[in-house]
């Protein structure tokens, strides 16, 4: 039987399957749970949110807006529209990544404004406050990722282009690039770990999904009404302007994911008109794919990338792609994954964000609407491969606040013991759950973004809630 926190609990633990509730958090039930277990108490991240709105698809349109043009630009307007969609409107729809954990550090980077991103170390023994990162540069935020094998870099996109922060110590300052924009060199807010802006790569248009590969190679989505392409850039050879990277273009619909495959072997781009794309990256060939349930909404891969899961826009049920030989044959297959749960206990019909842990143990579900009693919760399945995906719901979790809902999550998966989920909430809490291996799920007092950790061995999992 699923386990449902009751309305006014907050979801504590899982112990084998089994998740538990209490009426409040507390540091002590953190502590006692899983603190010694980790060596780490995830508390709760609190920040005064700056401006942070949720756009929707009729705000996004608005953006778009102004004066309404006639007579011939009107009929060229039109005819750019017909053959070189704009899809920016349906940004809203897309699991954009507001919540990333460092790979291989305790520090976690989320979206906290709309013009501002928070990073928090929980590596800082002496308890300093988080970092945010603001500026007149950074406008319009719409996702963060850590560089890879870069220390401490993080990539934020954002309107006119991709901001790169890395931390500064006393006597080792951040390298600035030189010939940067004079925008660089800025300093991060907050008593903690300086951040300083070290370069910033400028775009003119409209960049909607970014994922690096390695420290130097970053794909990223860029809108124009000509070139609704994703560009393949060496940020070592041409850091200074997006447009100097190779493009890679199939079919007509503006970009809404992108996804490196954990070994790097292929590559995933997904388009807002139905269509997605496989591609293998020694030759960059690719295998168009299509939906009849909407475009593709969220995207990840299985830790072997062997597999992809995905979901749609007008569905309730997922996606996996499965490919049935080594790389770098681009042979799969499209198999439906059903979560009957999502339609027959929420009354949902569409799920709205997904994220997988690197065990490929847990996968953590939020969905839109349904029924009162259900909003705002975000469902945890546990996962075989068996080679197939079978999954089988754990139960419910619920955040802090009256009226929880998931704005991003993401997991953390440095422990051993299993993987750490962090939900950044409407009500601006920041949510911290964990997992050891005695299988339990802690949550402690709630700030503006979440984090929940599952542990994982024989399908008991365990997810203490910070």
């Amino acid at each position: 039987m699923p386990s449902f926190p009751q309305p006014g609990t907050v979801t504590v633990c899982e112990i084998n399957r089994d998740l538990i509730t209490a009426d409040n958090l507390s540091d002590d039930r953190a502590k006692e749970c899983y603190g010694k277990a980790l060596g780490f108490v995830f508390s709760p991240v609190q920040f005064q949110p700056e401006n942070l709105i949720l756009p929707t698809r009729d705000d996004a349109g608005d953006q778009q807006g102004g004066i309404p043009e006639k007579g011939l630009p009107a009929l060229i307007g039109a005819v750019k529209r017909i053959f070189h969609p704009n899809d920016v409107h349906l940004l809203p729809e897309v699991n954009l990544q507001g919540v990333s954990w460092h790979q291989h550090k305790h520090l976690l980077a989320f979206i906290s404004g709309s013009n501002q991103v928070t990073i928090r170390d929980y590596e800082d023994t002496e308890g300093k406050d988080p970092s945010i990162l603001h500026g007149d540069f950074q406008r319009e935020v719409k996702l963060v990722e850590w560089r890879p094998n870069s220390g401490r870099t993080l990539s934020v996109a954002c309107k006119g282009g991709i901001c790169i922060w890395a931390a500064s110590y006393p006597g080792n300052p951040a390298s600035v690039r030189s010939g940067a924009t004079p925008f660089v060199g800025s300093i991060s807010k907050g008593s903690g770990t300086r951040w300083t802006l070290v370069d910033f790569l400028k775009s003119d248009e409209h960049i909607s999904a970014l994922s690096w590969k390695s420290i130097s190679l970053v794909a990223l989505a860029i809108y124009t009404w000509m070139r609704n392409a994703f560009l393949a850039i060496s940020v070592a050879i041409a850091p200074a302007n997006l447009g100097d990277g190779t493009p890679f273009r199939r079919g007509w619909g503006g970009i809404s994911i992108l996804r490196w495959s954990p070994t790097g072997d292929y590559f995933f781009a997904a388009m807002f008109d139905g269509t997605f794309y496989l591609w293998e990256t020694g030759t960059w060939t690719s295998q168009p794919w299509s939906s009849s349930r909407g475009f593709v909404t969220g995207a990840t891969w299985d830790p072997d990338g062997r597999m992809i899961l995905l979901s749609f826009s007008n569905s309730s049920t997922l996606g996996s792609v499965h490919f049935a030989s080594k790389p770098p044959s681009l042979v799969a297959h499209l198999l439906p994954v059903d979560l009957p749960e999502i339609s027959t206990l929420t009354n949902s019909q569409q799920i709205e964000k997904i994220a997988w842990d690197a065990s490929g143990e847990r996968l953590a579900i939020s969905f839109k609407e349904g029924d009162e009693l259900y909003r705002g919760l975000i469902a945890i399945y546990d996962i075989r491969r068996t080679p197939l995906i079978a999954a089988s719901l754990v139960g419910f979790i619920r955040g802090p606040g009256d009226n929880p809902k998931a704005i991003a999550f993401s997991f953390h998966d440095k422990f051993k013991q299993g993987p750490l989920l962090s939900v950044l909430n409407k009500a601006y809490d920041l949510l911290n759950n964990c997992g050891i291996r005695e299988s339990r799920l802690f949550l402690e007092r709630g700030g503006v973004a979440s984090v929940l950790q599952a542990a994982g061995t024989s399908g008991k999992q365990n997810f203490p809630v910070v």
